[in-house]
């Protein structure tokens, strides 16, 4: 595929993508990103020598759009380039809560429109990526081409897209901090840093695993490890996930 692609936002999820195309050795024929901060195209070109920076409106002539932005702005942006986009162009939303429906409505009714809900894991072409086609989407099978570039990438109902977003996509944020604590406290009892990330790094794949592959039930998971230091905070923590968790759940449903 050698299709001209644009980005309208030029953050996170941007980088991770470009950096997902490339690690793949993928190189569409354009790459145009607008954003409305020039620092962040600046530091996406320093990354990405070969992106175009353009307006929303010149970004939005490319055969693949991506929309990048949070969903307060999505609705503003496509109102400004709905006389612009071509009947024929692919639009793709990375973003929880504005639906398809919702899109292609303010595209004049736009039939190839997606919704990807990408994760941050993607940045090493490991993404586990829910996406939702249009009924009247064509080329599906391209696209799902393209987008397994980032990892796997699957097919679900729009209705669990933002469940995806919660339980996959921002998963890793609910833990990368406490692996690094782990790794921290390895070398205040003696370990190098390497042997302390190493140690993480082994146990946490064997952990998962044995919990999710083992057979064993749950409680019998638990049951392996005697002493539980943290144990005494373990109703604490739970409640603190399903506080913040449903809460922004409600908040990015449609």
């Amino acid at each position: 595929m050698k299709k001209s692609i644009g980005f309208i936002g030029g953050g996170r999820i941007t980088r991770i993508i470009l950096q997902a195309f490339r690690n793949k050795g993928f190189a569409p024929e354009n790459v145009v990103v607008s954003d409305t901060n020039p620092e962040v195209i600046g530091k996406l070109r320093t990354l990405f020598p070969f992106i175009l920076e353009g307006t929303p409106e010149e970004t939005a002539k490319q055969e693949i759009l991506f929309i990048a932005l949070h969903p307060p702005a999505i609705m503003e942006t496509l109102d400004n380039i709905k006389e612009i986009i071509s009947p024929d162009a692919i639009v793709i939303s990375l973003a929880p809560k504005i639906t398809i429906e919702k899109i292609s409505g303010k595209l004049n009714e736009l039939k190839n429109v997606a919704r990807l809900i990408p994760n941050a894991t993607s940045v090493i072409n490991e993404g586990y990526n829910s996406v939702t086609f249009s009924s009247g989407f064509r080329n599906k099978e391209e696209i799902l081409e393209l987008m397994m570039l980032l990892g796997d990438t699957f097919e679900t109902e729009e209705s669990k897209l933002e469940a995806y977003a919660i339980i996959s996509a921002m998963l890793p944020t609910y833990f990368w901090f406490q692996w690094q604590a782990c790794v921290k406290i390895g070398e205040q009892t003696g370990l190098s840093p390497e042997e302390s990330r190493v140690a993480v790094v082994k146990t946490l794949g064997k952990a998962i695993q044995t919990q999710f592959g083992s057979g064993f039930s749950y409680e019998e998971v638990i049951d392996l490890i005697p002493v539980k230091p943290i144990g005494e905070h373990e109703a604490q923590i739970r409640e603190i996930f399903s506080e913040k968790l449903i809460g922004l759940f409600k908040k990015i449903q449609p």
